[in-house]
């Protein structure tokens, strides 16, 4: 694991492969290491980046609010460190956020998108409310916040049988700061809408959704892509495609990679 200074604030990522850069970007209460059973796969044949974002992992908190703007800038710092010029940018719920932040602001960057359970659309007022309920609730109940928030991500069949790996996410949850968890949760509850990036923006895109996702209505989410090129995935489980459906999901981004 490596650090940069960005704005007084350390930014921790790691680099690994050769290649086409592959930028992975986590969610909210995750960090880059969601992505590590991902890492050997992709860096075959890749340069892969993992980056964690402000407040998360062992990156440091930059403010009491942390924009998606603001995660975009850091990871630009850490690509600028790096020399890497263009990359795929893979995101996963509030890491698909910063990464349609990213390709607004620096589009001349990015070779290809993918939204992994993640949306392009800003927060409706009923979730504006929720993220609100959510930052109370977490001042007061740290780990029952974190506790019933990783177990919401799963479909409900999977909260069983996946037992194990859902306490190791929360187990990572648990290591993020409070000031981290709420700065994210006003930056994103303050985040604006992006649809039209995936309708008007040149390079390949992709939507990867699950069927029965807790938190994002795929009905309502797919509507974002009607008369669009990009491609949809649809995994038949929760929020947590990377986990409820690992093997497939490596898969479908292996394939899409080659023919980047």
């Amino acid at each position: 694991m490596n650090q940069i200074q960005h704005k007084n604030t350390s930014i921790s990522y790691c680099d690994s492969g050769k290649g086409t850069a592959i930028v992975l970007l986590h969610g909210f209460l995750e960090n880059q290491k969601m992505w590590q059973a991902f890492v050997p796969e992709f860096s075959k044949k890749n340069r892969v980046i993992t980056i964690d974002l402000l407040g998360h992992g062992a990156t440091e908190c930059m403010g009491y609010v942390h924009t998606m703007e603001d995660n975009a800038e850091a990871v630009q710092a850490v690509l600028l460190h790096l020399r890497i010029r263009k990359a795929i940018f893979v995101g996963h719920s509030m890491g698909g956020y910063v990464a349609l932040a990213f390709a607004e602001m620096y589009p001349e960057h990015v070779k290809a998108l993918i939204l992994l359970n993640s949306t392009s659309r800003a927060d409706s007022d009923e979730r504006k409310v929720n993220r609100d309920r959510a930052i109370k609730a977490v001042k007061q109940s740290y780990c029952n916040f974190i506790s019933l928030s990783i177990a919401n991500l799963f479909s409900e069949k999977n909260r069983e049988s996946l037992i194990n790996e859902i306490e190791f996410v929360k187990k990572e949850a648990l290591q993020t700061p409070l000031q981290g968890i709420v700065a994210s949760l006003e930056g994103m509850k303050t985040r604006v809408d992006r649809e039209v990036l995936l309708h008007l923006t040149p390079y390949p895109k992709m939507l990867i959704l699950g069927e029965k996702d807790p938190v994002l209505p795929y009905a309502e989410t797919l509507k974002q892509i009607e008369e669009t090129n990009v491609q949809l995935v649809t995994f038949p489980d929760g929020h947590m495609s990377y986990i409820e459906n690992r093997t497939e999901l490596t898969a479908v981004l292996l394939k899409f990679f080659k023919t980047i």
